[in-house]
């Protein structure tokens, strides 16, 4: 072989050779169980079970390689145009064989555990993600950029930002305590160990209710008189409908005296995405507003 065209050679294989060993490079992720999951390359077709998980597929950068997701899935845009394999409970699993995911992303406290393992059984590898917290939504973020093989960190860091600046911001404040209700009828709420009470912790929030063993138990009305929170907060899908109205008819209630009760777009709060945070700086400014007319 002629020298120039050795040359040539050489110079092609050194500029292929970071993309070969990419592209061949393992991954391996730390599902919520403890276990690992290992994937042989970066994946390039990917499956949501969640309507956040969805979203953090886009937040890295790899919305291009999502094939299809559940309903409820509309942010960004993108999303809502894909195809549905199902809701939270409920999968087309022969559709998503027809898919050939080579990473499908399952919620670990949402997800039902027999269908994780169906689809187990049928040769996909399930990815269950757990975010109990803002810095494990950093990590997931983190996690999720390797297993697509996208080389930014923008989203994690971002979100360590954010917290960390309303923590600076509002973490010293006077502490307020509230119960936050995620379904009316029946009633339900959410317990210490919730992302929606560390992101209203950050806000100086004290769950009224973070001692309950279940993350997001049921109660009788009775309970929440009986805890007289300062602050009623909930998640609210439009303007249409007030979802605490039904606790204006408690004026005994500290929060209805003083009307402190406050809804939040429940598809900021109620997701564990970098835009919660959105919804944490909204509720820490109203926090801020009624220490000043509250003593």
């Amino acid at each position: 072989m002629k020298r120039p065209l050795r040359l040539l050679l050489a110079l092609l294989a050194s500029l292929l050779a970071p993309v070969i060993a990419h592209s061949n490079s393992s991954v391996s992720l730390p599902q919520a169980d403890g276990s690992r999951l290992e994937l042989a390359a970066p994946a390039q077709r990917l499956i949501t079970l969640a309507p956040h998980l969805a979203e953090l597929v886009y937040a890295v950068g790899a919305g291009d390689r999502l094939l299809a997701t559940v309903a409820y899935s509309d942010y960004p845009a993108a999303a809502a145009e894909l195809p549905r394999i199902g809701d939270a409970f409920r999968f087309d699993l022969e559709r998503m064989l027809t898919l050939q995911p080579d990473l499908v992303l399952a919620w670990d406290s949402g997800t039902p555990e027999s269908a994780i393992k169906a689809m187990e059984d049928l040769g996909m590898p399930v990815w269950r993600v757990r975010i109990n917290s803002f810095e494990a939504m950093a990590q997931v973020l983190e996690q999720l950029a390797a297993a697509t093989g996208q080389h930014g960190t923008t989203a994690a860091a971002q979100v360590r930002q954010r917290r960390d600046g309303l923590r600076a911001r509002y973490g010293n404040q006077r502490p307020l305590s509230y119960f936050y209700q995620i379904g009316a009828r029946p009633l339900y709420t959410v317990n210490g160990a919730h992302l929606i009470s560390q992101g209203l912790a950050i806000c100086g929030g004290v769950n009224v209710f973070a001692d309950l063993p279940t993350l997001a138990p049921q109660l009788a009305p009775e309970a929440v008189l009986q805890a007289d929170p300062e602050l009623l907060l909930a998640g609210s899908s439009g303007p249409e409908r007030d979802p605490l109205a039904q606790w204006r008819s408690w004026p005994q209630l500290q929060a209805v005296k003083h009307d402190a009760l406050l809804t939040l777009p429940a598809d900021l709060m109620n997701r564990a995405t970098p835009r919660m945070l959105d919804a944490v700086e909204e509720a820490c400014a109203a926090f801020a507003g009624w220490r000043q007319r509250t003593p």
